[in-house]
């Protein structure tokens, strides 16, 4: 969230509980990965919560560093590589899951590249107007390439899914970038994730309707996997 660190932590305490709830769906340990995507959407929005506080207030000034790096390293670095692997974990049904292997490969490349940017580049955050600006000084010659595969990583993983519904995540995602990138364009790393809580109730939808089917599973083997398709 990015106008304020009440809204922070507002949209924090909200996805930690949908996350909480969605933890609760995942039965099996391959479906924990996906299942906690609000979850840990939850405490990047606390995280930038904070951040706002160290900026606006200086008794809490010592907390600007670690939590500008808590607030980017879950946005550079873990989304690209744990939205295709979550996905390739939760479906373990499907015939098409290699497929997958490719994006989990181009999203581990992006968390590479973005952790050594985190530790070499200087990285700083300020408040600009009523938003969370963070100044990365990245190499510029590849960050079109990199913002690319980032958003092939994040985006079309869950369209090689058979979970019903699973087409839900990534047009969440590609709506919220979307938006983000025409009305935000100078802020595209703080206000997407204003867009997380769109993002995880459609992991929450999932997870039940992969429940559902489970249960349909169980009491009919055939016509159960005939749901996730």
């Amino acid at each position: 969230m990015c106008f304020s660190a009440s809204a922070s932590f507002t949209a924090g305490a909200v996805l930690t509980l949908i996350g909480t709830v969605s933890l609760k769906k995942a039965t099996q340990r391959h479906e924990k990965f996906f299942a906690s995507i609000p979850f840990l959407f939850g405490v990047q929005q606390l995280s930038e919560g904070f951040l706002w506080l160290a900026l606006s207030d200086s008794r809490f000034v010592f907390l600007q560093g670690f939590t500008t790096y808590t607030f980017l390293f879950f946005a550079q670095v873990l989304w690209p590589i744990w939205v295709p692997l979550s996905v390739f974990l939760v479906d373990k049904k499907n015939n098409r899951r290699g497929a997958l292997i490719p994006l989990i490969a181009i999203g581990g490349l992006v968390s590479g590249y973005l952790t050594y940017c985190l530790v070499a580049y200087p990285v700083n955050a300020s408040i600009v107007g009523h938003h969370v600006h963070y100044q990365q000084d990245y190499p510029t010659n590849i960050s079109l390439y990199g913002g690319i595969l980032y958003v092939v990583a994040t985006i079309t993983p869950p369209l090689f899914s058979k979970i019903k519904h699973m087409w839900l995540l990534s047009a969440a995602i590609l709506i919220s970038y979307i938006m983000t990138t025409i009305l935000y364009p100078n802020y595209l790393v703080s206000v997407w994730c204003f867009f997380a809580s769109i993002i995880s109730i459609s992991v929450l939808a999932i997870m039940f309707q992969v429940r559902k089917a489970d249960r349909k599973n169980a009491m009919n083997p055939v016509h159960g996997l005939s749901q996730i398709m």
